[in-house]
């Protein structure tokens, strides 16, 4: 191999530019912290095991039990080194974690129980349950926080500007207006329930040997309820128990998983590239942070990069995760190895998505609603209120109050592809056929109060979205 002067880089910018944004889910989805949850499993098994006394054992003493846990607990880089080599030699990763418990055990001088290390049990065993743990623990107490953060600071965001009125934009043109706060709520909503479904989901394990039949088990001890045992195995880890299964777990609820994560990150590319439109247009400013540089050439600029970094790490996360998915539904026959180097990406497809969450949540603290500008907007968009006043005549005719034949092609004529003014709206609706009142609620009206409920749609964020992931 030919040494470089740079000697050896990382490939990836998680590991290098960006490895402080993301460094949480190195210690669960990293290769050294699966095989921290690989020794965790292989010891709580021979805990479970000599805990019923199978085969002529003794349950362990708590202080024994304590001492085979810090094999797991204090997992460092000693052990990291210690399985490298040992894997280099056995060509088989999880053989070399059950090389590295019968060692220490050894040294903890159990020897007695060494043999019940990996008892009956299929790599996948293992291996399904350490995955389990990892990515459970990676989004409980990394990733989820992180998609929460953005969306609380966008609640209170959406609370702050929830009278900040503003034209709304459908198909890129002005419409019906709205305020800012509503439009921002939108989205915490939408993250709310999703994230939602995500805490939600199953996070499961197999273990029942080599082809899912507990085959071994029942040869070494045929009156033992095999499925039972490893039921409240895998229980006891907080997890849920896949009873039916081929050698692999079939990798659905990681389907599952991976799809919701993707579905958040779709809608957090949404609010990524509106955020980046509103700032275009003038309604957010960019705060200036010292000392940084927005152009190399231009000094005036503030550029958007926190939401342009966040959609391209969104799009690059929702890529991995769609492939993780199409991948991990199929296994050939009762086992092939296409999921074993494609779960090794977990992290990465993971670590994408959280770097997008930090640029989000930054970026979001770094923007100031501009209301002179969306006032200014609203004040020269007078024709947007043609909706109320058709809606109005349509009440009036109802009411008996009106002849007008066609309200909605009475206001078109006035209104589509020209600009009306104030005084033009008013005068146009001091002439209609309807009752003085309805004409002097329409006269009052203005684009900024004609925003009908959606200051009070904020106050909805205090209710809990659906939560069920068959909504």
């Amino acid at each position: 191999m030919t040494t470089s002067a740079l000697g050896i880089q990382p490939l990836s910018p998680l590991d290098g530019r960006y490895q402080a944004a993301v460094a949480g889910l190195g210690d669960y989805l990293s290769e050294a912290g699966l095989n921290r949850a690989r020794v965790e499993v292989e010891v709580e098994w021979l805990i479970a095991l000599t805990d019923r006394s199978l085969f002529g054992t003794q349950p362990l003493g708590e202080v024994e039990k304590d001492r085979l846990r810090v094999l797991y607990l204090d997992f460092g880089t000693d052990d990291i080194a210690w399985l490298a080599e040992r894997e280099a030699v056995t060509r088989h990763d999880v053989k070399a974690v059950e090389y590295l418990v019968r060692d220490r055990l050894t040294q903890l001088g159990l020897d007695r129980i060494a043999e019940l290390t990996h008892f009956a049990c299929t790599s996948e065993d293992i291996n399904s349950t350490a995955y389990a743990l990892t990515v459970k623990r990676a989004v409980e107490e990394v990733w989820l926080p992180a998609l929460r953060s953005v969306s609380s600071t966008l609640a209170a965001l959406a609370r702050a500007h929830r009278d900040a009125a503003m034209l709304s934009r459908t198909h890129g043109q002005p419409a019906t207006p709205t305020t800012m706060g509503k439009e921002l709520a939108v989205f915490a909503w939408r993250l709310d329930r999703v994230a939602a479904q995500i805490a939600a989901s199953d996070f499961l394990a197999k273990f029942s040997g080599a082809t899912g039949t507990w085959s071994a088990h029942l040869a070494a001890e045929p009156d033992v309820a095999w499925p039972t045992v490893a039921r409240e195995f895998i229980e006891s880890l907080e997890l849920g128990f896949n009873p039916l299964t081929t050698q692999i777990e079939s990798h659905d609820w990681q389907v599952e998983l991976y799809d919701r994560i993707r579905h958040a990150g779709g809608i957090l590319h949404n609010l990524a590239s509106d955020i980046w439109t509103y700032i275009s247009i003038g309604y957010f400013t960019q705060i200036p942070v010292a000392g940084a540089t927005g152009s190399s050439t231009m000094p005036h600029k503030i550029n958007p990069i926190r939401f342009e970094n966040a959609e391209a790490n969104l799009e690059i996360s929702g890529g991995l995760l769609a492939t993780l998915s199409q991948t991990l539904v199929t296994s050939r026959l009762q086992r092939d190895l296409t999921d074993s180097t494609t779960q090794r990406n977990i992290g990465v497809a993971l670590g994408h998505s959280l770097l997008a969450l930090d640029n989000l949540r930054r970026g979001l603290g770094e923007i100031s609603l501009a209301e002179d500008v969306l006032l200014a907007d609203l004040d020269g968009n007078w024709e947007v209120l043609g909706e109320a006043i058709q809606t109005v005549v349509r009440a009036e005719i109802v009411e008996g109050r009106s002849q007008i034949t066609d309200p909605y092609a009475l206001l078109k004529e006035l209104t589509r592809g020209r600009r009306v003014g104030a005084a033009e709206l008013a005068e146009f609706v001091r002439g209609l056929d309807i009752g003085d009142e309805a004409k002097d609620r329409l006269v009052a009206l203005t684009p900024a109060t004609y925003a009908g409920l959606a200051s009070e749609l904020v106050g909805l964020l205090g209710e809990a979205p659906a939560s069920s992931p068959e909504d």
